[in-house]
């Protein structure tokens, strides 16, 4: 069976269409991840991938629509046990390892190839940044047969470092790590509701999107997983070679991430974005860092004129890098 053979209608709408990714079998069942793009196939020769956050999906079409109008198909991969991703029985967000991602980022890359695309910018938000990152390094270091040539990666917002006090840090960190060894899906943490609160439409924001696939107050923050972010945070730090431009952008600001607060959604109010600056430096040779006055978290998801501000601050980068190439 042929790869557009494969395609099948997706919860977005008649023009957008997704593809499951088989990724066998684990302790609480089959696995598998899904790639979405738009129904109506293939246009240009270069291609975006979405790789989300924690407790997210993709949902941000308008995302999507401004890659389209600069050249660039859009696809969004929501990861194993996530979103359109995540099956009865299973652990929300769960892997004990980041490195357990390659397996669907890299079919979703084999499959953009196939589909006719020769270049690959790969987006990531937040934990989704972070897993872009170590993804990219490994990738474009020695890209693996079949796959599009790896151009650029755009991070927004990521996650860099653990947005608590030292104690939590270091030492808290520790004892999480020894609670992962014999108790891997243990409830170390969960998320605040402030921020999904001020995003979402039923509750004063400006977008709508499923409460069942990014509730408010999360998933739990499981003890096998946020050891694997720790240790992703920790090779980060050690110092990436991402060996293609890299554009990292985030808020101007950060806000509280433990209250509510009137600037929520005009801060980042997750993380700290001086772990963000700081995490840039160690990414590889060729790193830009944008702020965005008045961004949220997720900056495509901002209020006006910060979304704006998002988007034309990548505008300009791609447009700089194309004339360069």
């Amino acid at each position: 069976m042929s790869n557009a053979a494969r395609w099948t209608p997706d919860i977005l709408g008649s023009q957008w269409a997704a593809h499951s990714i088989d990724l066998g079998t684990d302790d609480e069942g089959p696995v598998t991840a899904t790639l979405v793009r738009r129904s109506a196939g293939p246009r240009h020769s270069r291609a975006v991938l979405y790789i989300h956050g924690f407790v997210d999906y993709f949902f941000q079409e308008h995302e999507a629509e401004f890659f389209e109008r600069e050249g660039y198909d859009f696809y969004a991969l929501d990861l194993r046990k996530y979103g359109r991703s995540l099956r009865e029985g299973q652990t929300a967000n769960f892997v004990d390892n980041l490195s357990a991602y390659r397996a669907e980022l890299d079919a979703s890359a084999r499959m953009i190839r196939a589909e006719g695309h020769e270049e690959l910018v790969v987006l990531g938000h937040s934990t989704g940044g972070l897993i872009a990152a170590l993804w990219t390094n490994a990738r474009t270091q020695n890209l693996p047969d079949g796959f599009p040539r790896i151009s650029a990666v755009i991070l927004n917002s990521p996650w860099f470092d653990l947005n608590k006090p030292w104690f939590l840090r270091t030492i808290g960190t520790r004892a999480v790590a020894r609670i992962a060894r014999v108790r891997p899906k243990a409830k170390v943490g969960s998320l605040n509701p402030y921020y999904g609160r001020a995003l979402h439409k039923d509750s004063g924001g400006e977008w709508d999107y499923d409460l069942r696939l990014k509730p408010h107050e999360g998933f739990p923050v499981r003890a096998a997983w946020f050891t694997a972010v720790r240790r992703g945070h920790r090779t980060l730090a050690h110092g990436l070679d991402i060996a293609c431009p890299v554009l990292v952008l985030a808020s101007n600001r950060s806000g509280d991430a433990e209250h509510d607060h009137p600037e929520v959604i005009t801060t980042d109010s997750v993380l700290n974005v001086a772990h963000i600056m700081k995490g840039s430096a160690h990414l590889g040779s060729d790193v830009t860092f944008v702020p965005i006055t008045g961004g949220a978290h997720d900056l495509a998801l901002s209020r006006q004129p910060a979304r704006v501000a998002y988007f034309d601050a990548i505008k300009l980068w791609l447009e700089t890098l194309n004339e360069t190439a």
